[in-house]
């Protein structure tokens, strides 16, 4: 087992990680990043994504759904997500649901002015990444 760096992930409403990985997968607001002990420090905002960390053979995952924060020191991770679940706390079907729906909306979108296009495309990456979350993708 390689050199280890602290990943704490907190929603407003809870701690949903924290605890010591070899390695952290996250979308940040330019891509997705990979971090490993002493990364050069950096701060920037999430995207919409999954989140992996890597602690020898187990994988963690949650999705990131909502804004927020990544700062990375060389021994630390800290995530601070508006929104955030583990894949055993989502409910499949509703995301199922509000994709389709959202998948709607964007097919109107061209033809209804009413349809904010933006929110239409967001509510369809955040359930995307909840069902990518639960399926292991």
């Amino acid at each position: 087992m390689g050199e280890e760096i602290q990943l704490i992930v907190v929603t407003p409403e809870k701690l949903l990680f924290d605890d010591r990985v070899e390695n952290v997968i996250v979308k940040g607001s330019e891509g997705e990043m990979g971090i490993y002990y002493d990364h050069a420090p950096l701060a920037t905002r999430l995207g919409i994504g999954i989140l992996q960390a890597q602690s020898g053979k187990d994988y963690h995952t949650l999705a990131i759904s909502g804004g927020g924060y990544l700062e990375v020191l060389p021994t630390q991770v800290t995530i601070l997500a508006d929104t955030g679940e583990r894949p055993e706390n989502i409910d499949v079907e509703r995301a199922q649901r509000a994709k389709e729906r959202a998948e709607e909306r964007l097919s109107k979108a061209e033809t209804d002015p009413d349809i904010d296009f933006i929110r239409a495309r967001a509510a369809l990456q955040r359930s995307i990444t909840r069902i990518r979350a639960v399926s292991g993708e």
